[in-house]
């Protein structure tokens, strides 16, 4: 389904429900210890989040070699691609559902004090590629969880969505 910085993302059926399902399937050797640090930040606030925007975490697996993550499989490519089929053209009512899906999700992980810190296009994945289809934020590798009384100001993201003000 798609590659990441430590391995593939697949499509499987899971065996006790039957159900299509997205695997993670990262190589343990290719990682460094920050590299496992992030990753095991990401499987905590996959735990955490139960938002219908949000992908599902369904199960974790790991063995000497891999970590391989379980989640919802999400059929409709990504925000980017969904807008692109349509000629970056959609209508204004379907623009707020979507609009206040994303933000409903971005509300619900900031009242949890998670941070994304890489959410772009690429990053909303479509449930299908329907007119209707729901969206989710998923790839939480860089983010991080900020307690009440605590600042952030380290310069994650990806740079070619980094706001002016951020650069400078």
């Amino acid at each position: 389904m798609g590659k990441g910085k430590f391995g593939l993302v697949k499509s499987a059926i899971h065996r006790k429900t039957g159900v299509m399902v997205a695997v993670k399937v990262m190589s343990k050797k290719e990682m460094t210890v920050v590299d496992m640090e992030l990753q095991r930040r990401e499987i905590e606030i996959l735990k955490m989040c139960q938002q219908p925007h949000i992908v599902r975490l369904l199960d974790i697996f790991e063995n000497s070699d891999y970590i391989y993550i379980v989640m919802e499989k999400l059929a409709g490519g990504d925000l980017f691609t969904y807008l692109e089929k349509r000629n970056f053209k959609i209508s204004e009512k379907r623009a707020k559902e979507l609009t206040h899906q994303l933000i409903t999700a971005i509300y619900y992980l900031h009242s949890y004090g998670i941070a994304h810190r890489d959410l772009k296009p690429e990053n909303i994945l479509m449930e299908n590629d329907s007119e209707t289809a729901l969206c989710k934020i998923v790839d939480f590798g860089l983010s991080k969880i900020i307690g009440t009384n605590e600042t952030s100001t380290d310069p994650f993201g990806t740079l070619s969505y980094v706001a002016p003000e951020v650069l400078l």
